[in-house]
Formats: C-alpha cells, structure tokens, sequence
C-alpha cells in the first residue's frame, strides 16, 4: 500500500532546523536640546527641527503606543563633553515607566555614575570609547550589560564629540577590540543617513553583526516599515533593535507599523 507524504515532511530528517529570528526592538529616539525635543539632520547643530516641548510627556506617549525601550540622547551634554539635563532626563526616564538608555557627554566614569543612578537602564559611551582597548575594558569590567558603544561612522570613519570631530579610527577596528573585551551591545549609525528618510545602511549593519556576537541596534535613516523589513532579511541573529526618530516624529510611519515588521509581518 502506498501511503501519503506527511502533511509537514517539507524537508529530509536530516535537514537542520530553521532559525526564526526574534523579533526586532523599535527604539522611539527623544533628542534633548535646550530642554526640548529635537531631530537633527545628520548630526548637525545647524539643522534643528523642534517636535516637543515636554521631553517627559513624549516619553509617556511613546510607552502608551506600545514602546518597550527608549533611546534619550543629551545633545547638549554631547557637544559640551558633560552632562547637561540629567535632571530632566530622571523625569523623562520617571515618566517613562519602560527601560530607557541614555547617551551624550558621557566621558568620565562618574558622568556614567551619575547617569545611571538617574534610572537610566543602559548607558552609551562613544567619544570616550576611542581612547583605545584599555578604555573599551575598563567600561566592559566595571559596568558590564549597562553599557553600550556607539559607533557613528561618517564613510566608515568614526565620529566624536556629538557627531562634530571625524576621527582617523576605522569602525571596523573598534568592532574588533569591542569583541574582544566583551562588550555587549553595540549601536551603529551611518550618520549621513541619519535624519534623512532615505533608509538604513543595510550592508555596513550586517557587516558589523557578522563581524561580532554583541547585540547589534541599527539606526540612522528608518522612513518604513519596509526599511524594518529589509533589516530582518539580513537573517542576523544577533541584529536586536532598531532606533527610530524623525519618520516618527514626522508621522511618514507609525510604531504600530514598525512593531509588526519587528516581528516579520506584512504592514505595507
């Protein structure tokens, strides 16, 4: 007698597994300048767009709209190399209720101290970052999953100092020693597209997940949730987040959308 294939005999016994990737984090950005929300274009202090006035009640909108983190950068505390709203940041974090890191003029260890104790979940160093390996240990030792590295690349080239000084130091590089002291997160911006609508710089982000095993969250350039898509399709595992700001604040895009391409489904 001939029997029927299984319904779900799609592949050999022998066929490994396949890998569902987990879904992608959507970052909401809240950019703080003058005590306010801000989107700049590529980086620039010249080209400011404000879209709050009350840094704590956008943290609360994007909470309500399903957020689960938040990503606050101290745009004032970048450019002078210090802290400048930490205060304001403990209420936007107070507000927020969800897990927020939080970046800018991070460059001592009692700025990240005092950063964290503010209620920050995750701090981003990046300037200071440069100093070398021995610098990218120290923080992997002393502060462990609470801190991670950005990495702003102007063509391949890292930016200091709130995006305004390029650097000699190749992104690739700071990956490597990154890896190599453990540091486990990794926040990767193209910062020409940053601002810009036009879409992320796909082909450096899946350089840089295949090149390490931190968790890796794009950003700089989401418009879509085709852009999310496109993302997922690299298929790397260790690809956690995406940062989104300006298609939001513009309303091109809404977290809802975002959030079901997260997870792999069809929005557009």
């Amino acid at each position: 007698m001939t029997h029927p294939p299984h319904a779900n005999a799609t592949e050999s016994p022998s066929s490994p597994p396949r890998r569902t990737l987990p879904p992608l984090l959507v970052i909401p950005a809240i950019d703080i300048k003058g005590g306010r929300c801000v989107r700049l274009t590529q980086g620039r202090p010249d080209a400011v767009t404000l879209y709050a006035e009350d840094p704590p009640a956008t943290a609360r909108q994007w909470a309500a709209e399903g957020a689960s983190w938040l990503h606050v950068v101290d745009l004032d505390g970048a450019w002078q190399g210090h802290p400048v709203h930490t205060d304001l940041i403990r209420r936007v974090i107070a507000a927020a209720g969800i897990p927020v890191q939080v970046g800018g003029g991070l460059r001592t260890d009692a700025d990240i101290d005092q950063t964290l104790r503010a209620g920050a979940a995750r701090v981003i160093v990046g300037t200071r970052a440069l100093d070398g390996r021995n610098a990218l240990e120290h923080l992997a030792r002393r502060f462990g999953d609470r801190i991670a590295l950005a990495l702003d690349v102007y063509e391949g080239r890292l930016c200091a100092n709130g995006w305004v000084r390029e650097t000699d130091r190749q992104a690739s590089d700071v990956v490597a020693e990154a890896e190599a002291v453990g540091i486990r997160t990794l926040i990767c911006t193209d910062t020409r597209r940053d601002g810009m609508l036009r879409g992320i710089n796909g082909e450096w982000i899946e350089q840089v997940c295949r090149a390490c095993k931190a968790a890796v969250i794009a950003s700089g350039g989401i418009a879509s949730s085709a852009d999310i898509s496109a993302l997922r399709s690299l298929g790397c595992p260790n690809l956690a987040g995406v940062i989104v700001g300006k298609a939001l604040y513009e309303g091109t895009v809404t977290l809802r959308a975002l959030m079901a391409a997260a997870c792999g489904q069809q929005t557009e």
